[in-house]
């Protein structure tokens, strides 16, 4: 039995040493936002691919919209990872984004045409449902349904996001890898617009909306007509095939082979279909969490957790907003924030709301994201106002809470409690030490870091590249 239980150890001390081994495997890091999106995630994701081999879409659709400003130079990108500007790095879309090849191939061309190699770098996972233009209809006849009936609008993009993440969830949704096979798709796409078309003109009254000239080429008497999409779809199949990967096999192999990856996030935590402010929400998890199973990677690989969050909060479409001001009058600090910040959405081109910092709300995104750090964006906004308020909690039906309810009708209810801090008039535009930065700009990240209990990591003074402040950098921090 003695050498039994040689064996049993020789086996162990095997095992012990190629764990060891395996300590080469490579770092990873989640970038998610942490308010109601366009914080920024754009740049930091382009910085930090400095870093990293990989960049990961998990979640959304071309409902992102992520602007990088290289030498001066503006690049939007709404389905694309943002690592797409940095040579050399691979770009992968997982199977948790809903994927319209129209639009893919749009911004394919865009970026083509100033010299980015994309197709090479691109894997787009088989997993993926498609976003087609019934998908898109569908979205904009709800909307305008909402409308017409006295409702809210929710402030969708009107892209067809929402339905096609219903598909999905119906067992139902048309995937990348259907293209692989025409006569296969050409049948569930005929249960598709059977199902919808229905919908659309029966239930939404579709024949009365104008959907544009995007849609028009599909559309008679407000349905969705078959062959101009399989047509379409059919000419999409040969442009995706190259494309077409196992993605989470992939992503696998390259942390394994010692890469670096980067987790790209779309929209914002309080967007998050289960932790936002719903329905006022997206159709997606944007929380971190998401970044494994919209990416097919274990919860393991994810090893940092960066929160892109802006130096005020901002907030495009309908919804709660404890904190907003009056962003449209002349000489108000919501004024100054909209127009110094230029506060545009990058998909929709609408005006995004503005209001001062809500701590009490990035508690709540620090709790469901399991944030490791705060990188604080456009605090060069700032520069200028004589003082700043910060909201550090709610008057709720009378009593004092130090973090953001769940749901819009108890947020609706919330009076903001806030703390009034010194403002600066030092430009801070550019600085890339945090020592430079006007001591009240730093008394107002350091307030920041302590009523959210999250340290900060990274500061960006411009949306330029390099005009970014690094104390802690991720790929780094243990």
């Amino acid at each position: 039995m003695r050498w039994l239980r040689k064996a049993a150890i020789g086996s162990l001390y095997q095992f012990k040493q190629s764990e060891f081994m395996k300590t080469s495997a490579g770092r990873n890091v989640v970038v998610v936002g942490t308010q109601w999106g366009d914080e920024g995630k754009g740049k930091l994701v382009d910085w930090l691919t400095e870093s990293a081999q990989g960049v990961v879409r998990f979640q959304g659709g071309h409902n992102a919209g992520h602007t990088l400003v290289i030498n001066g130079v503006k690049t939007a990108l709404h389905l694309i990872p943002s690592g797409i500007m940095r040579p050399g790095v691979k770009c992968y879309i997982g199977n948790g984004v809903v994927l319209s090849p129209a639009k893919l191939f749009e911004e394919i061309a865009g970026l083509e045409q100033v010299g980015v190699d994309v197709r090479s770098r691109l894997r787009i996972s088989e997993a993926c449902p498609l976003i087609l233009p019934f998908h898109a209809a569908l979205d904009l006849a709800r909307e305008a349904a909402r409308e017409h009936g006295g409702l809210v609008k929710i402030g969708t993009t009107g892209r067809g996001i929402g339905p096609a993440y219903e598909d999905k969830i119906a067992r139902r949704a048309l995937r990348v890898q259907d293209l692989k096979f025409p006569e296969r798709f050409a049948a569930k796409l005929r249960d598709l617009l059977a199902l919808h078309n229905h919908v659309l003109t029966s239930f939404l009254g579709s024949a009365a909306f104008d959907f544009g000239p995007t849609l028009a080429p599909f559309m008679r008497n407000g349905e969705v007509q078959f062959d101009p999409v399989y047509a379409q779809a059919m000419a999409h199949a040969k442009l995706l095939a190259p494309m077409m990967a196992d993605v989470s096999r992939e992503l696998n192999e390259a942390h394994q082979a010692g890469a670096n990856l980067l987790f790209e996030g779309a929209q914002g935590t309080l967007l998050d279909v289960d932790h936002g402010t719903y329905p006022f929400v997206t159709s997606s998890n944007c929380v971190a969490g998401n970044a494994s199973a919209g990416a097919g990677v274990g919860p393991g690989m994810l090893h940092y957790v960066l929160g892109i969050t802006k130096a005020y909060c901002t907030r495009v479409g309908s919804g709660p907003f404890p904190t907003e001001l009056d962003w449209e009058r002349e000489g108000t600090p919501g004024y100054h924030m909209s127009t110094v910040g230029a506060e545009k959405g990058v998909t929709t081109g609408r005006s995004r709301r503005c209001g001062w910092f809500d701590a009490a709300l990035l508690k709540r995104s620090a709790q469901v994201n399991g944030l490791s750090g705060l990188c604080i964006t456009k605090l060069d906004v700032l520069d200028g106002l004589a003082e700043l308020q910060l909201c550090t909690g709610y008057m709720l039906d009378g009593a004092h809470t130090d973090i953001l309810p769940m749901g819009a009708d108890d947020i609706e209810r919330c009076q903001p409690v806030y703390e009034t801090l010194p403002g600066w008039t030092q430009s801070t535009v550019g600085v890339t030490q945090y020592e430079a930065l006007p001591p009240e700009a730093r008394r107002y990240l350091e307030r920041i870091a302590e009523l959210t209990g999250v340290p900060i990591h990274m500061v960006s003074t411009s949306p330029d590249r390099d005009h970014t402040i690094l104390m802690r950098d991720p790929y780094q921090a243990r």
